[in-house]
C-alpha cells in the first residue's frame, strides 16, 4: 500500500484562498491530477515551493526530495512509463535545468510525457539581488532546451500561468508523448494575487484529444496484405502498457499466423515465450528476426525504434523484397536538431497513426474479412537455444547470465518489473508475459538515469502487486546512485542489482575494435576503462544512504540466497541493494563501428 502521504507533513496553515500568483501555479498542479512533483531546491523557485508546502499542504501533489536535478527528472520518467501518466519536476533556475537537460533528452527520446517546471531569477532587473540572481536569470532559458521538448512558455501574468499550464498539460500527453518546460518569472511568484485578478476554469473541459486513427484506405490495403501473405511480420516498437494493448496484439499476431520481433529498447510489448515471437529481444534485430524479415512477405512496423536501422544490414542481401507498412506519428515532432528521427525507412503503405489504435483497426476489419477464422495453423516461429544452467561449483565466478537464472529461482511467486537490464543481460533467459514485465531503456542512451527511473517506476507500482528491479552496470549507477536517497526516505521499494564487471566494459569493446582495426594492442583495451584498483563499495555506497544493501557477492554458489533476502526486503517495504560482482562479457552482440561503417562486434 501507498504510504508516500505520511511522510514530510507540514505545520497546518491558514487555508486562505489562493493569495500569491505562485498559489496559481500550485493549483494548476492540482487541478490537472498531478500526483506527486520530484525536485531538488532552489531559490529561483521558492515562492511556488512555498505554495506547494502551504497552499497545498504537500498533498495532491507531493513532494518527493532528490539529490540531484537529473534525479527529479529520471523518476518522473520512471514514473511515466508504468503510470502512462504524467508526474511533476521541478528545477532550479539555469544551473539546475542544465544538470537536468540530460534526463529531459533521454524522455525526449523515450517519447514519455512528463511536466518540467523551472524559474528565472526577477525578469524585472530592479528586483534583482546583487550578483545570484544576476547569473541565475536568463532572457530565453527555453532555449536550452527547446529542440528536445514538445513545449515550452514562460508566462508573464497570472492568467497566463493558467493556459500556459493547460497547453503544456495537453502537449505533453498528446501522441507522440512528450516532456514539455514551463518556466516561472521569481518576481512575478513572489508578487500578491489583486482580487479577482485570475479565473481557472473547469479543466475537464481542456483534454486530449482521441489518438489518431489510421484511413480506411491504409486499414484496408494492410488487411489485404495480411490476409494474402504466405509469411507476414509483425514489428512492436513504442506500444502502450495497458492490457488492453497487449491481449489485442496477441491475436492480431494468432489470427494473422504473423511472426512477431520485439526489442529491449521498448517496453515489453508481447509475450516472448509466445509460439510465434521470433528469437528474443535484444537491442538491435537478432540473426533470427533478420531471417524473418527477409522471408516476409509483408511487415507491418509499429512505431518500431530506427526501422531504417533495422533494414540497413539487410541491404547487402538485396534489401527486405516484401511490402513494408510504417505505422507512427513520430514524424510529428521531428526538427532536425537530433537525429533521434533515424534513417528514413521506406514504407510502401506509410500510416499516420497510433500503433495502438491501428492494431484495433487491423484486428477488427481482419476478423471481418476473415470471418473469425484464424490464418496461424498453431506453428511456431524459430527461437534461441536458452543455454543450460551450468552446474557450477559454489565458488565459480559469475557471468551475467547467471544473474537471470538466480532471480528465476529467488523471484518465488512475486511479479517483477525489470525498469532497466544492462548490455549484457541474457534476454532469451527471460520471458515477458505482461505489459509490465519490463519496461525498456532510457530513451537517449546516457548514463545516470537507471537508478531513479527505478525509483519512478517503484513510486507508480506501489499501488499494484509488482515489484520493480533494475540491473544495472557499476559506471551506469554511479553517475546516479546518490538517487537512492530519495528511495530511503520515502520508503519506495526497488531492488537494485548492480551487474559489477569494475569496468565501463562497453568502451573496453570500442576501444578493442579500434585496437583490431587498426592492428594495435587489443590487451589495452582496458586503460582509462577499469573501475578498479580501489574497487567501489558498491554496498556500503548505498548503505551510508540509508538503503540496506549486500555484497560484493563473487561466487555464484551466493548469488541466489542474497537475491532472495533482498526481494524479501523489498516485499516489505524497503529499498535494497546487492553488489555482484560479474566477468566482463555481453550474451549477445553488440554493435560498433569499423571504417566508419556499422558492424556487429561480439565482446570477449
Amino acid at each position: 500500500m501507498n504510504q508516500i502521504g505520511k511522510f514530510d507533513r507540514p505545520v497546518p496553515g491558514d487555508n486562505k484562498p489562493m493569495e500569491w500568483v505562485s498559489d496559481v501555479s500550485a493549483e494548476m498542479l492540482r487541478k490537472l491530477g498531478i500526483k506527486y512533483v520530484s525536485l531538488n531546491p532552489g531559490a529561483s523557485y521558492r515562492g511556488f515551493h512555498d505554495s506547494i508546502v502551504n497552499y497545498l499542504g504537500n498533498e495532491e501533489p507531493q513532494m518527493l526530495l532528490c539529490l540531484h536535478e537529473d534525479h527529479a527528472i529520471s523518476i518522473a520518467h520512471g514514473y511515466s512509463k508504468v503510470a502512462d501518466e504524467m508526474m511533476g519536476a521541478i528545477v532550479h533556475s539555469n544551473v539546475g535545468l542544465m544538470h537536468g537537460l540530460m534526463g529531459i533528452f533521454n524522455a525526449w527520446c523515450d517519447r514519455a510525457p512528463i511536466f518540467v517546471m523551472g524559474a528565472t531569477g526577477p525578469v524585472d532587473a530592479p528586483l534583482r539581488r546583487p550578483w545570484i540572481d544576476w547569473i541565475h536569470t536568463a532572457k530565453d532559458q527555453g532555449a536550452l532546451l527547446r529542440n528536445y521538448v514538445k513545449y515550452d512558455d514562460e508566462p508573464r501574468s497570472a492568467e497566463a500561468i493558467v493556459e500556459t499550464m493547460l497547453r503544456a498539460n495537453i502537449m505533453a500527453q498528446q501522441a507522440p508523448k512528450g516532456p514539455v518546460y514551463v518556466c516561472f518569472d521569481a518576481g512575478l511568484q513572489e508578487t500578491p494575487l489583486k482580487e479577482n485578478e485570475v479565473t481557472i476554469p473547469d479543466v475537464s473541459r481542456f483534454q486530449m484529444a482521441d489518438p489518431p486513427p489510421a484511413s480506411d484506405d491504409a486499414v484496408a490495403a494492410t488487411v489485404e496484405l495480411l490476409a494474402s501473405a504466405k509469411n507476414s511480420l509483425l514489428m512492436f516498437g513504442r506500444m502502450s502498457p495497458t492490457m488492453e494493448g497487449w491481449e489485442n496484439r496477441v491475436k492480431l499476431a494468432e489470427l494473422s499466423g504473423a511472426g512477431v520481433v520485439t526489442d529491449l529498447k521498448s517496453r515489453a510489448s508481447f509475450p516472448t515465450n509466445h509460439a510465434l515471437h521470433v528469437g528474443s529481444p535484444s537491442n538491435w534485430v537478432s540473426p533470427l528476426g533478420q531471417e524473418e524479415m527477409m522471408t516476409a512477405d509483408v511487415i507491418v512496423s509499429f512505431d518500431w525504434i530506427d526501422l531504417a536501422g533495422s533494414l540497413k544490414p539487410l541491404t547487402p542481401r538485396g534489401g527486405v523484397p516484401g511490402k513494408i507498412v510504417n505505422c507512427t506519428v513520430d514524424s510529428y515532432v521531428h526538427n532536425g536538431w537530433s537525429a533521434d528521427h533515424f534513417g528514413l525507412a521506406p514504407a510502401d503503405i506509410p500510416v499516420l497513426a497510433d500503433p495502438d489504435v491501428f492494431v484495433k483497426q487491423l484486428l477488427d476489419a481482419l476478423e471481418g474479412k476473415l470471418g473469425g477464422k484464424s490464418i496461424w495453423d498453431g506453428g511456431a516461429k524459430p527461437k534461441v537455444e536458452v543455454p543450460a544452467q551450468e552446474d557450477k561449483a559454489h565458488d565459480a565466478k559469475i557471468v551475467p547470465r547467471d544473474i537471470a537464472y538466480a532471480l528465476k529461482q529467488a523471484r518465488g511467486e512475486h511479479k517483477l518489473t525489470l525498469t532497466r537490464v544492462p548490455l549484457g543481460w541474457a534476454s532469451e533467459s527471460w520471458d515477458f508475459e505482461q505489459p509490465l514485465d519490463y519496461l525498456g531503456n532510457d530513451g537517449g542512451g546516457g548514463l545516470g538515469s537507471t537508478a531513479g527511473g527505478a525509483i519512478g517506476a517503484a513510486l507508480a507500482l506501489m499501488e499494484t502487486d509488482r515489484m520493480a528491479v533494475a540491473i544495472v552496470g557499476d559506471g551506469d549507477f554511479m553517475q546516479g546512485g546518490s538517487a537512492l536517497w530519495t528511495a530511503a526516505h520515502y520508503k519506495i521499494p526497488a531492488l537494485f542489482i548492480i551487474s559489477n564487471n569494475r569496468s565501463n566494459f562497453n568502451d573496453e569493446v570500442h576501444q578493442e575494435a579500434m585496437a583490431t582495426q587498426r592492428n594495435r594492442p587489443v590487451e589495452n583495451r582496458w586503460i582509462g576503462q577499469r573501475i578498479d584498483e580501489p574497487a567501489l563499495d558498491l554496498a556500503g555506497y548505498a548503505r551510508s544512504q540509508g538503503v540496506q544493501a549486500d555484497g560484493p557477492i563473487e561466487n555464484v554458489g551466493d548469488l541466489v540466497e542474497a537475491l532472495k533476502k533482498g526481494i524479501a526486503a523489498v516485499a516489505a517495504g524497503e529499498p535494497y541493494l546487492i553488489d555482484v560482482v560479474v566477468q566482463p562479457g555481453y550474451s549477445a552482440p553488440m554493435v560498433t563501428r569499423a571504417s566508419g561503417e556499422a558492424s556487429t562486434g561480439m565482446a570477449s
